[in-house]
C-alpha cells in the first residue's frame, strides 16, 4: 500500500473514532443536589376597585341605549374631575344590550347594562367620588396590590428565598460531608397572577345609592417567590 493511501486510511479511522467518542453519552453527574426554598411576605392590599353599574329596560332598544349612554356620560363627568394618575383612575367597563322574550318566543323588551370602574390607591378619593355619582350604583368592590407595591414586595420575598436557598444548600452540603457547593442551575418563580382585582358582590341594600361614601377596608395578601435549582457538592 502506498504511503498516501496509508495516510488517508489513518485519517478516516481517526474521524470514525472521533465520531464514536462524540456519540457516547456524558457520564451522569455526581454529588448534585436538587433543592428549593420559598420566601413569603404578607402585605396590606393597597389597590381599591369599585364597579358602578346601571341597568335600563324598555321596548325601544335605541331609547334604552340612549338612557344608558346618558347615565354613563353623567358619571364620567364626575369621575374625570376627581381622577389623578395612580390615585384614582377611571375606565369604562361592559356596555351591553340584550332582548327579553315572552313565553312564545317574541321580544317583549330590551335590557341594557353599563359599567364604570374607579380604581386606585387613594381609598377616600375613590369612595367619595362614587358617592357623588347619582346615575350609577356600586355593584362590586375589589382589592389587590398595585404594580409598584407588588414589585417591591416581590423583591423582598425574592431576597428572602435566595437567602434560604443558600443557607439550605450550605447546611445540606455540610450534612453530607462536603465542605461547600457551587451553583449549577437556578430558577426564580413568583406567584404573580397579574393585578386583576378580586371582586366581591354587594348585597342589594349595600348597592343602593347612598349620600355617604361606602365604607371599605382592605385585607392582607401574601406574595411568595420560590427559588429552585441544583448545586454541585464539593
Amino acid at each position: 500500500m502506498s504511503p498516501s493511501k496509508l495516510i488517508t486510511t489513518a485519517a478516516l479511522l481517526g474521524c470514525l473514532v472521533d465520531a464514536r467518542a462524540q456519540s457516547l453519552p456524558y457520564p451522569p453527574p455526581q454529588n448534585v443536589l436538587q433543592l428549593a426554598a420559598t420566601g413569603t411576605v404578607e402585605v396590606q392590599q393597597d389597590l381599591l376597585s369599585l364597579s358602578l353599574t346601571a341597568t335600563r329596560e324598555g321596548a325601544d332598544p335605541v331609547a334604552v341605549q340612549e338612557q344608558l349612554k346618558a347615565a354613563l356620560d353623567a358619571a364620567l363627568t364626575v369621575a374625570r374631575a376627581a381622577a389623578q394618575p395612580r390615585l384614582l383612575e377611571v375606565r369604562t367597563g361592559q356596555f351591553g344590550l340584550a332582548p327579553r322574550y315572552t313565553q312564545d318566543g317574541k321580544i317583549s323588551s330590551w335590557q341594557g347594562t353599563t359599567e364604570l370602574v374607579l380604581q386606585g390607591r387613594d381609598f377616600p378619593r375613590i369612595t367619595q367620588t362614587a358617592a357623588r355619582i347619582e346615575t350609577l350604583t356600586v355593584a362590586r368592590v375589589g382589592y389587590d396590590l398595585s404594580r409598584e407595591e407588588r414589585a417591591r414586595v416581590e423583591r423582598e420575598a425574592q431576597s428572602a428565598a435566595i437567602g434560604q436557598f443558600k443557607a439550605k444548600a450550605a447546611d445540606l452540603a455540610r450534612d453530607f460531608g462536603f465542605s461547600g457547593y457551587s451553583l449549577r442551575e437556578v430558577a426564580v418563580n413568583a406567584n404573580d397572577h397579574g393585578i386583576a382585582p378580586r371582586y366581591g358582590a354587594l348585597s342589594a341594600a349595600a348597592a343602593a345609592p347612598k349620600a355617604m361614601p361606602l365604607p371599605v377596608e382592605a385585607g392582607k395578601t401574601a406574595v411568595a417567590v420560590t427559588v429552585s435549582g441544583s448545586v454541585q457538592l464539593r
